[in-house]
């Protein structure tokens, strides 16, 4: 049985990535992971593809040991995994809820890397894996400063694991878009902390172009040419010049 696997995949990034999966890929199966039970039976009914609705929050041990279960139950050839689950907080780190920003961790980078290493035994020559990252994976953030260090882990990571993953014959990229209108901008944004979007991208958009770097065989996608300049630019300028640069943009000290 030859199966996708996509995390997040009850809106935003995921959703669209499993639409995408469908038009794409011939399988047997799309296992779909996130909370939201009734949205992952809804998407079910769009795709051409069978449905496997998995209302799990990664996050919590429990599942990610329901995960590995399932998988030596059924024994799957996992074709593609993306990892989209996430989200983020703007706000200063000390006036955050500790739980909260601990949760962001949990997420982004415990999960991604246990889904990894629980996945990689059910994968052959010519799988892929899709990590998401962002554009804050490539410098600190000040008011954000949990989330963009959760994307540079998963940046890290995914080339670090792409390298070694090369003998095998699997291909391990990681998409960093600019900003998004998702529904993540809705938990993230909860006050006036980041008021300054320099361009807005949509969750199609940033899909469609990750599909095509995927068949390129890229290690990193990256949509928009403003924002591929913003990433080389950080890479050689100062870094205390970067965080000073955002924080005049958000009217920060």
């Amino acid at each position: 049985m030859r199966i996708a696997v996509i995390t997040g995949a009850s809106s935003g990034m995921g959703r669209e990535f499993v639409k995408a999966v469908d038009r794409a890929y011939v399988l047997d199966a799309i296992w779909v992971i996130a909370r939201r039970k009734e949205r992952l039976e809804a998407l079910g009914a769009e795709c051409r593809t069978p449905v496997r609705a998995l209302a799990w929050d990664l996050s919590a041990p429990e599942s990610l040991d329901a995960y590995r279960s399932l998988l030596e139950t059924e024994q799957p050839e996992i074709r593609i995994l993306i990892n989209a689950a996430g989200y983020g907080v703007f706000t200063a780190f000390e006036q955050g809820d500790p739980e909260n920003q601990l949760g962001i961790v949990d997420l982004n980078d415990r999960a991604l890397t246990a889904v990894c290493a629980l996945s990689l035994p059910y994968m052959k020559s010519g799988g892929e894996i899709v990590n998401l990252g962002s554009n804050s994976s490539w410098q600190p953030v000040p008011y954000m400063a949990v989330y963009a260090a959760s994307k540079a882990y998963v940046l890290s990571f995914s080339r670090a694991l792409g390298r070694e993953l090369k003998t095998r014959g699997i291909h391990v990229m990681c998409v960093c878009p600019g900003w998004i209108k998702t529904e993540f901008m809705d938990r993230a944004v909860h006050d006036d902390t980041i008021t300054y979007y320099d361009r807005w991208y949509t969750a199609e958009q940033v899909v469609t172009r990750a599909m095509k770097d995927l068949k390129k065989r890229k290690t990193v996608s990256i949509l928009g040419f403003p924002v591929r300049m913003q990433v080389r630019l950080v890479k050689l300028l100062p870094v205390q010049w970067v965080m000073n640069t955002w924080c005049r943009q958000q009217k920060k000290p």
